[in-house]
């Protein structure tokens, strides 16, 4: 029988990526959209080739509310639940002296405290079900390292890290593991997609950005992908509580402001 897995936030970039690691893996997903109703559905179609029970459903759910219906839709799709991942989130920087009492709401709400309450009901699930089962949050590898204007995101994430290592002690005696997987800097579009929506700014960030990474190269949404995959994959099956960054090194040094000539990356000159 398949694994039943259920994704937030699952129609691109990283959600996308760790959909169709998934599907790799033989497990039958369930995902949430926000308002690209397009890109999941032509995911969910490629998928449905392979065999695979595909749902998606679009929910916004900065209203807590919203995630609980889209969470008891999924779990009656799918017929069960082995996996949750929590990824659905929005990024919004700024200075303490800047963001709105809105803007953090509404990252609180999305960011946090919906992780908390999918958490809970997943674990509820498992429980009542005897499933052994995994919660995976993706997190950030922000959440290690202090940035400027980062003091919510970062602190959010810091706090999801810090919850899950709580959550892995009260579901440990349920065979209920959970983890974190803390992405670095993952660049969410294809160069096609870049192209055709015309982001040539973006396009010239990422390719400066990456050669400053000690791995010298962006994460892709399919790095974070095998590292859901394997987390919950019985190779992980002593890991609990941990948080897995998945970021090519970005944070070890901390990133140099200036580059002398010639030097590309951490390891020296080009």
């Amino acid at each position: 029988m398949r694994k039943k897995a259920i994704v937030t936030g699952g129609s691109r970039g990283i959600g996308r990526g760790i959909v169709k690691k998934l599907v790799e893996e033989g497990y039958d997903v369930a995902f949430s959209y926000s308002t690209k109703k397009e890109e999941a559905e032509k995911l969910c179609e490629e998928l449905q080739k392979e065999n695979v029970n595909i749902w998606c459903q679009q929910s916004d759910m900065s209203i807590p509310e919203n995630g609980e219906i889209f969470f008891e839709q999924a779990v009656k799709v799918l017929g069960g639940l082995d996996l949750l991942v929590n990824n659905a989130g929005i990024t919004v920087f700024g200075s303490i002296l800047e963001l709105e009492a809105g803007e953090i709401q509404a990252l609180v709400n999305l960011d946090l405290l919906n992780y908390l309450i999918l958490s809970s009901k997943a674990a509820r699930y498992m429980k009542e079900h005897n499933i052994k089962g995994n919660i995976i949050n993706i997190t950030s590898s922000r959440a290690e390292r202090a940035y400027p204007e980062d003091c919510v995101y970062g602190g959010i994430k810091a706090a999801i890290n810090r919850a899950s290592q709580s959550m892995a002690l009260d579901l440990a005696p349920y065979g209920i593991r959970v983890n974190c997987v803390a992405p670095g800097a993952v660049c969410i579009r294809t160069p096609e997609e870049i192209k055709r929506e015309h982001l040539t700014d973006l396009e010239g960030f990422w390719e400066g950005l990456g050669s400053r990474i000690p791995l010298e190269r962006n994460g892709r949404p399919e790095d974070i992908g095998n590292a859901v995959a394997f987390l919950a994959s019985e190779k992980a099956s002593y890991i609990t509580g941990e948080v897995l960054r998945v970021d090519g090194g970005l944070i070890l040094p901390g990133m140099p402001e200036k580059l002398e000539e010639g030097q590309t990356c951490w390891g020296g000159r080009k």
